[in-house]
């Protein structure tokens, strides 16, 4: 027999065992398609709350974030009279312990790393200038290398060839 017969009566096989399932779940061709063969897993359903089980659920969320501002408050005069180890500073983002930068000191820091950027960059382009003006020098090197290998050569081939032979 042939490969190509041998797959199409698998393939014709498998479409009629298909229509036997699909008779037998009761599923019509057309939803098969749509909803998917092989899906049979059930979707989970979305818990509902009501309207006033969310106005209580926000209520205590308020209530709760309320309680935090508060603490935050009561503890920043405290925090100020009394200096913290270094090793005890707040470094949680959303602390409120966390301590900010005045503008005047963003604009120092600001302009010192443009200083910075200025003097790297100004470095680069007179390493790059210094680089461009000795790149034809060693191109010279290189012409005037290559001569003396050939030459080299030259001497050895002749050494070679002027060998007496045994």
């Amino acid at each position: 027999m042939d490969e190509t017969l041998i797959i199409a009566e698998i393939d014709e096989e498998i479409r009629r065992l298909q229509q036997v399932r699909m008779l037998l779940s009761g599923v019509t061709a057309a939803a098969a398609v749509t909803k998917g063969a092989t899906h049979t897993e059930p979707t989970a359903k979305r818990r509902r709350v009501s309207p006033a089980a969310r106005k209580r659920m926000a209520d205590a969320q308020r209530r709760r974030w309320a309680a935090v501002r508060r603490k935050a408050a009561s503890a920043a005069p405290a925090e100020k009279s009394e200096k913290k180890a270094p090793a005890e500073k707040a470094t949680d983002k959303n602390s409120p312990q966390r301590r900010t930068l005045s503008p005047e000191v963003r604009k120092r820091i600001a302009a010192a790393q443009k200083k910075r950027w200025a003097a790297a960059k100004a470095a680069k382009s007179t390493s790059a200038k210094k680089a461009a003006k000795k790149a034809p020098v060693k191109k010279t090197t290189a012409a005037k290398k290559a001569p003396a290998e050939a030459a080299t050569k030259a001497v050895k081939k002749a050494a070679v060839n002027n060998f007496p032979s045994s």
